[in-house]
């Protein structure tokens, strides 16, 4: 036995890296294969390390794997990302002016309703149909449209029920009333609620009308065209600027006009808007539906003390919430729907909402297209020498139960509703904007830059001349029939928004 220990101290040479076979032998290295019994002295005097026991191994592949794309290659790819879908062949060659708006709407996409039918059932189809609008068509009419039924309705209704909105003078005792029959669950008829929430011009196209007058309309600021068959009542579909933009993205190639124009900067571009409305990411969610309902608008920016932008809330946003959530964070409902998307889409990345002024046109509509959003946040462009300064905590950091843990009480922002809302004593857990991810990596907020603007931008190109979406804009905060009734600070060391319209 003690004329074997030494071979077992004996260490054998580390291999080159030359010497090294490509593949791995099945037989067991000789420095590791054991001298003598188990329960022999010889082997309790040295045990080897795990160093020597890997010597005889080769070393991973890993440490000679060279990136496959360089950096200038990334950039390239950022700048200029390839659609998700190839072109459709049959645009192929056709100028985009001439194509007809029938050929790129579905009438299977259309959901309608009757005026009678309740708001509960109308609310389910909205969510449960994926579509953006639901139609409310008098069949004693031959199927006439008499109005839409959206998300900022919905939102309208439930700011109305929950006592946030105020009707004006004209209008406070048939709303109370509507109020009052909401909290009790009774049925209430679309058609008395279809006006509630800002609404933009009701506007319609015969199927055989050309692109140019969609993108003409469309760049003036309105959000979606219903396409009737031409000379009757039958719907063929609904274009929304959304569908258009997708579109023209995934068939540039065949348009060069705008084709030529995804390449180019936004800040070479002059695109966009400074006009921005956010909400900073401690107040109440109640305050963030309030400033969509007043403003119009169908999403804003959320920040941080620092305005950086840390999140997005939007009136879709609202199908994930519950009641009690009314007096939570917007941070905290933020952690809310990415917990809602996880659970229910399978989707756990975090949305990007953001660009700077040195994004591409490529870029920035390739983020719409693939977020399905309204707008994006122009940030200031990140410093090449310096990172982004970090965020004050003004709050400590808690995980966000995922919907349903908070109570088993709580009610679904869909009709109808409890008798009263949750008290503005109700605890819920605090989130700081500086917790959560990326709140360092987005900037702070500049501007946006919304669909309106890139079909603006495109119907300028193209030699048409829309008319000026702000106008449109003004016409639609002033189209609701019922306003938010004015109140202090909710909180008394910041305001509720931030306004940087200027």
């Amino acid at each position: 036995m003690a004329d074997r220990t030494p071979s077992m101290e004996r260490k054998s040479p580390t291999p080159s890296r030359e010497s090294i076979s490509p593949s791995i032998s099945r037989e067991t290295p000789p420095n590791l294969k054991l001298s003598g019994s188990m329960g022999s002295v010889g082997s309790l005097n040295h045990r080897q390390s795990f160093t020597e026991q890997l010597r005889g191994h080769p070393g991973s592949p890993r440490a000679q794997r060279q990136p496959s794309l360089s950096q200038a290659a990334v950039q390239e790819l950022l700048n200029n990302p390839p659609a998700a879908n190839a072109g459709d062949p049959a645009f192929v060659g056709r100028d985009w002016k001439d194509i007809r708006v029938g050929e790129l709407v579905r009438s299977d996409d259309v959901r309608s309703v009757s005026p009678e039918t309740g708001v509960e059932a109308a609310t389910k189809l909205l969510i449960d149909s994926g579509a953006p609008v639901v139609l409310i068509r008098d069949m004693s009419r031959g199927g006439a449209v008499v109005g839409t039924f959206d998300y900022s309705d919905l939102n309208a209704y439930l700011l109305l029920v929950v006592g946030v909105a105020e009707p004006e003078e004209g209008n406070i005792t048939s709303f109370l009333e509507l109020a009052r029959k909401a909290r009790q669950g009774s049925t209430i008829p679309i058609k008395d609620v279809k006006d509630l929430g800002k609404k933009e011009p009701f506007v319609h196209l015969p199927h055989t009308a050309n692109l140019t007058k969609a993108v003409e309309i469309f760049g003036s600021g309105v959000h979606r065209i219903i396409v009737f068959k031409d000379g009757t009542n039958e719907i063929k579909g609904i274009l929304s600027q959304l569908r258009l933009v997708k579109f023209l993205w995934e068939n540039g190639k065949s348009f060069p006009v705008i084709d030529k124009l995804y390449p180019q900067y936004l800040k070479a571009l002059d695109i966009g808007s400074h006009q921005v409305i956010a909400i900073n990411g401690d107040q109440p969610l109640a305050a963030a539906l309030e400033l969509l309902n007043n403003e119009g608008v169908t999403s804003l920016a959320v920040v941080d003390n620092n305005l950086n932008v840390v999140g997005n809330i939007s009136t879709v946003d609202v199908k994930v919430g519950k009641l009690p959530l009314l007096q939570s964070s917007c941070i905290h409902f933020i952690g809310v729907i990415l917990s809602s998307r996880g659970m229910n889409d399978g989707k756990d990345s975090v949305p990007v909402f953001h660009v700077n002024p040195f994004s591409t046109l490529a870029h920035t509509v390739a983020k719409l297209v693939a977020t399905r959003s309204q707008r994006m946040w122009v940030v200031d462009a990140p410093s090449p020498t310096a990172s982004a300064p970090p965020t004050p905590v003004s709050q400590p950091a808690v995980m966000v139960p995922p919907p349903g843990t908070l109570s088993s009480s709580t009610t679904p922002i869909t009709p109808g509703f409890p008798s009263s809302p949750t008290p503005s004593h109700t605890h819920f857990p605090s989130i700081s904007a500086s917790a959560l991810p990326g709140t360092n990596m987005s900037g702070r907020l500049n501007g946006v830059i919304s669909l309106t603007d890139i079909l603006n931008l495109f119907a300028r190109h193209s030699g048409l001349k829309p008319l000026d979406p702000n106008e449109t804009r003004r016409q639609r905060r002033r189209s609701s029939s019922s306003s938010i009734r004015g109140r202090p600070s909710m909180d008394s060391g910041r305001s509720s928004s931030v306004d940087m319209r200027r």
